[in-house]
């Protein structure tokens, strides 16, 4: 038998229940893998179906249209002498699992069910489906639905923990959360004698984390040696998630072939031919890993009478490694949300985006966001993507159009609006006007003075008493009441403009709303319920307010959007209470009574590192001693829990946001949280004083 074997790997932009969508993305990247020679397959976790089912994989037309799927691929010619290897859940005498459902010629090899669930943050896979526990035992009685054994020709096939025996090597498969296990199966399955790794996986983005998989993936065969092949979902299939590709290929400890990060091709596959004889050297001298092989319990083989290499192949070149080219996180800010963007417009079938735009950091940061979308956009069309061109000219309308300016499309997808007060500084208004001119958006300026009166007016005539704000004399309530109706107005009037401008400039579709609520601010609850944090998605949601300060230098920088320099040096402000001298006196910070810095570390405490008040305090007396006493850290820890505690429930109305960090608020799925608590925290914090008094 020959020794260079030629293996794919794809990344593919699955959605949720699109089946028909799916199916086509599957079969092109199978008819590109052999196009380019390649004898094996793989593709992402779940791909028939769609990673983000949720609870529709309770449904029976699930399992059953993913069948059909199944049963498309099995007879079509583009499927021959290529062993593929796809996603899709199975029930099994009425046990639902999550497969890889491996075949050739229209013969299903195996049906090999994942071991590990992954059931932590954003992922809840032990709801829908059940670890297979029985390690190295695989049955042969699993019975086909009835609707393809006409095209299988057969009516069982093996189902469980086993690996594939080719005329020319072995191959056992991983699903996504078993790498990140600590007894990985890649251990024992190369202690015996496999030689190939597989690992379809459905792994999202979170800022700073591609190194943590390469690193894994190379780290599982630089002891043990071997071939590992990664597949990865990428794009936004239907949720908060934004699934960040990065498909890859490794032997022997080191990356042969990088899939891109961040794209908006629907369909990535990579290649690489390597040498067997390379895994077998490495092993050799290994004598530990050969001492434990010799005492490894075998896993059952499947023989397959096929060859992943081609005889007299001496002469065929090898890939050799290479190094993995990392995204700066300010580069990871501007190209993530940007594709997240682009799927969720595309796949809404709306016009564009509307924008709330206040001449801050937050809004200016989601504004860039949505430039670096057009510019992904136009570098896809300049690149031949004809999907894209596609549905650019689906979503402005045009059948002729060719987006080449990121300018122009901005012009044309993305509205911005700037809603003043008596409050607003003309400071604020002179940085967004003076930005979405240097993006092109469509910009609107408006007053909301009248909307304001006009509700306080309402409540005047029905209570016979005018509230004011604080510096005219009224109380606190009165001050944040008022506050409160500026906000909510601007959210009533963006959901307006966004259903009505296109309509207004004789142009078709609707807008979708952006929010631009950051991280940090959720965590606090340093918004208003049901003001502009109020919208369709939030592509900053996810995201730290140091970390945006960077990407808005990182814009400066590199798209040359000069009038972030102004936006940048303003101290954050919501502007919503009356200016002094014409100056503004409202800060965010002394609002909220901490610093955004003093808030990333809160979150990273509270949600990373599980600490409750008295472990936040007792770690932070040690981080912050150069800087605090105990008294003074006591002081903000309680500070800090009581704000977050108070405003809880604004995070059960959260707008749905791009996920990018690890401690996010999100209450939807991934912080879990009660929203009526018992804000005095007396046991908490009564063990904060006794530790105080001891020190």
């Amino acid at each position: 038998m020959g020794r260079a074997v030629t293996v794919a790997t794809c990344a593919l932009n699955q959605w949720a229940l699109d089946f028909e969508g799916n199916l086509e993305r599957i079969f092109r990247s199978i008819d590109i893998a052999k196009s380019k020679g390649a004898r094996y397959r793989l593709g992402p976790e779940l791909e028939i179906c769609g990673y983000g089912c949720s609870d529709h994989y309770y449904e029976s037309d699930t399992l059953l249209h993913s069948f059909q799927v199944l049963e498309k691929l099995l007879e079509s010619p583009v499927t021959q002498d290529i062993i593929c290897d796809v996603g899709m859940p199975v029930l099994h005498r009425n046990v639902r699992y999550n497969c890889r459902v491996i075949f050739l010629n229209k013969k299903i090899l195996l049906i090999r069910p994942k071991i590990a669930l992954a059931n932590a943050g954003n992922y809840r896979e032990l709801r829908w489906f059940t670890p297979w526990s029985k390690a190295r035992y695989a049955v042969h009685q699993i019975l086909l639905p009835e609707v393809d054994v006409l095209v299988f020709s057969q009516e069982t096939v093996p189902f469980g923990d086993a690996v594939l025996a080719t005329k020319d090597t072995c191959l056992g498969a991983e699903m996504c959360e078993e790498l990140w296990t600590p007894n990985s199966p890649h251990i024992e399955m190369g202690l015996d004698g496999v030689e190939v790794f597989t690992n379809s996986s459905g792994s999202h983005h979170v800022l700073r984390k591609a190194h943590t998989r390469v690193d894994l993936v190379n780290s599982a065969t630089a002891k043990n040696g071997g071939i590992y092949i990664l597949a990865n979902q990428k794009g936004c299939d239907g949720d908060r998630l934004y699934y960040d590709g990065c498909a890859m290929i490794s032997m022997n400890g080191a990356t042969v072939a990088q899939g891109s990060q961040f794209s908006l091709d629907d369909v990535e596959v990579l290649v690489a031919t390597l040498d067997l004889e390379d895994v077998r050297s490495y092993r050799a001298e290994i004598s530990s890993r050969n001492l434990a092989a010799s005492k490894v319990n075998p896993y059952p083989r499947v023989k397959v009478n096929f060859a992943l290499s081609c005889p007299d192949d001496v002469a065929v070149p090898t890939c050799v490694p290479i190094q993995w080219r990392y995204h700066s996180p300010e580069e990871e800010i501007s190209l993530g949300p940007a594709c997240w963007l682009w799927d969720y417009l595309r796949r809404s079938k709306q016009a564009g985006f509307l924008l709330p735009l206040s001449g801050g950091i937050d809004s200016s940061a989601t504004a860039c966001i949505v430039y670096s979308m057009c510019h992904q956009v136009c570098l896809a069309v300049k690149n031949g993507n004809a999907e894209v061109l596609a549905d650019a000219r689906r979503i402005v309308q045009d059948e002729t159009y060719i987006p080449e300016d990121p300018r122009e499309l901005c012009k044309r997808v993305f509205t911005t609006c700037y809603m003043a007060s008596e409050n607003s500084s003309q400071d604020t208004c002179n940085r967004a006007k003076l930005l979405a001119e240097q993006i092109g958006s469509y910009h609107i300026n408006l007053n909301i003075d009248a909307a304001v009166k006009a509700i306080v007016g309402i409540f005047s005539i029905v209570t016979g008493r005018t509230p004011r704000f604080s510096v005219y004399g009224g109380s606190s309530r009165e001050s944040l009441a008022l506050q409160n109706v500026q906000a909510r107005v601007r959210m009533v009037l963006a959901y307006l403009f966004a259903q009505l401008t296109l309509w207004a400039r004789g142009m078709p579709g609707g807008l979708l709303v952006l929010g631009s609520a950051n991280v940090d601010e959720s965590l606090r609850g340093y918004l208003t319920k049901y003001d502009c944090s109020s919208a369709d998605i939030n592509p900053i949601g996810g995201i730290s307010k140091t970390d945006l300060k960077n990407f808005i230098q990182y814009c400066i920088e590199n798209f040359q959007l000069t009038a972030l320099r102004s936006i940048m040096s303003a101290p954050p402000t919501a502007e919503l209470e009356p200016l002094v001298d014409g100056q503004v006196a409202q800060t965010d910070e002394a609002d909220m009574g901490m610093t955004y810095a003093e808030l990333s570390v809160y979150g990273k405490l509270r949600k990373i590192a599980k600490a409750g008040p008295y472990s936040m305090f007792c770690k932070l007396i040690t981080m912050w001693k150069e800087i605090c006493t105990p008294r003074e850290v006591a002081s903000k820890v309680k500070h800090f829990f009581r704000m977050y505690s108070v405003n809880r429930h604004k995070m059960t109305t959260l707008t749905p946001s791009y996920h990018a960090e690890n401690y996010s608020p999100d209450d939807n799925r991934f912080d879990l949280r009660p929203f009526l608590y018992n804000t005095t925290w007396s046991w908490q914090f009564r063990c904060i004083d006794k530790q105080v008094n001891a020190l």
